[in-house]
């Protein structure tokens, strides 16, 4: 273990996000540091990067960027040296279902032993850390129509689902051995503007407004006949903050408790230009994933009576903020 020296009691608290530049590390930041919190995000480079969503929020002047190799233990405990966080949120990693089945490896390293050498440091400086770890609803995978609650049994059916149960048991295994502070937080699916368009959601989004504003084009989509639990990304970074100020360390699913089809969030994003979707869409064969989740679900009833926490908007309320503020940025189409 490595002898520290005695900080301060009254400085503020200090947290390390890592992935700090995707959706939830930018909205975990900003709601940081309005908690009074002294923000460090990670990335390789962080000379380099450019931290466009931090910019887009306002708050990049205000989060002090560490560089840090996730896959390199020296580096993550290089790291941790020298920030010495009082807290960690793990939120890095390849973030794609679809992209996992491409780069199965690079997935299952960036995931699992970048999990791993966060727990490995944390217990190697020896130092009161509480870690969060972002678990994800992909590991139940189809949930059958029932809705998943923390016990429900990981049936995980791409990649990226494998290295995040791997990642789910490591932590827990971390927890039980060496008395560690440390959570996962199972989220179902939760979207914001700041999805890049790889992820359906914001292709939706992005394609219904460019063809309300006079673009030709058609949407190519997989399966809208899967069902998911859509959820509002900035709520969810709250209930990730809350896991790490209990008095226990433990495991929350982190849902709204609705499912919909996808073809129900194509025609509210249709809705909200005054468009009928099935003019403008059509199933794309390329796009059907090998293995694909029919159903998902989850139940949040322990989030609810442990941390006081529950999602405050629904499907029409994330498709109506998402087609918002696509239309406050969205440029008019020539042609």
């Amino acid at each position: 273990m490595i002898a520290t020296l005695e900080e301060p009691r009254d400085r503020a608290k200090r947290a390390l996000i890592v992935g700090v530049s995707g959706q939830d590390g930018a909205y975990l930041a900003e709601l940081l540091l309005g908690k009074g919190y002294e923000v460090h995000g990670t990335s390789r480079d962080a000379h380099a990067a450019s931290f466009g969503n931090l910019e887009r929020l306002g708050i990049r002047e205000r989060v002090r960027a560490t560089s840090m190799s996730l896959n390199d233990f020296r580096s993550v405990l290089q790291a941790l040296i020298q920030v010495r966080p009082d807290e960690i949120y793990n939120l890095a990693g390849q973030t794609s279902v679809a992209l996992s089945f491409a780069q199965p490896v690079e997935t299952m390293e960036s995931i699992s032993v970048g999990t791993l050498n966060l727990l490995e440091a944390i217990r190697f400086t020896g130092r009161p850390i509480r870690f969060y770890n972002a678990a994800s609803s992909e590991c139940f995978g189809d949930t059958d129509g029932v809705a998943a609650d923390e016990t429900h049994a990981f049936r995980p059916r791409s990649p990226y689902a494998v290295a995040k149960a791997a990642a789910f048991w490591q932590l827990a295994n971390y927890r039980e051995a060496y008395a560690l502070f440390a959570c996962s937080g199972i989220l179902f699916n939760h979207e914001s503007p700041l999805r890049p368009e790889r992820f359906v959601t914001k292709k939706i989004v992005a394609t219904a407004c460019r063809i309300a504003k006079g673009s030709k084009e058609t949407l190519r989509l997989g399966n809208i006949q899967i069902r998911r639990d859509w959820g509002w990304a900035p709520e969810y970074v709250e209930a990730m903050w809350l896991m790490l100020q209990q008095d226990r360390p433990d495991d929350y699913v982190v849902a709204t408790g609705e499912s919909h089809a996808l073809e129900a969030f194509v025609d509210a994003a249709f809705r909200c230009v005054d468009l009928d979707w099935r003019a403008h869409v059509v199933t794309d064969p390329d796009l059907l994933r090998p293995t694909d989740i029919a159903d998902g679900r989850g139940d949040p009833r322990k989030a609810r009576e442990r941390l006081g926490w529950s999602a405050r908007s629904k499907l029409g309320d994330v498709v109506r903020m998402m087609m918002d503020a696509e239309l406050r940025t969205a440029t008019p189409h020539h042609g």
